[in-house]
Formats: C-alpha cells, structure tokens, sequence
C-alpha cells in the first residue's frame, strides 16, 4: 500500500469516528467511557496521519 492511500485511508477513519463521537455525544443513552475511548483512538489516528506527513517531507 502507498503512503497516499494510506494516508487516505487513515484520514477516512478519523472522520467516520468523528462523526461516530458527535452522534455518540448526542445520544443520551451512550456510556461516556466509549466516548472516550472513540476520543483516544480518535486521536491516535490523527497522530498516525501527522507523523506519517512529516516523515513524508
């Protein structure tokens, strides 16, 4: 797999569990522990796709 498309892909994940958390938050029923955790991963994808683009320059 290219660095490209991995990117791409990284970067789709991140925004599917965006929208995940958003949903999550606003449903009354959701454990705050799970929004948390989407949070973590969340972030660890984001940190992923910046080392990744620093490593490619």
């Amino acid at each position: 797999m290219s660095l490209s498309s991995h990117l791409t892909e990284l970067k789709k994940k991140h925004e599917h569990l965006s929208m995940e958390v958003e949903q999550a938050q606003r449903s009354p029923g959701t454990d705050d522990l799970q929004i948390a955790a989407m949070k973590k991963q969340k972030l660890k994808l984001k940190e992923e796709i910046s080392r990744l683009t620093a490593d490619a320059v």
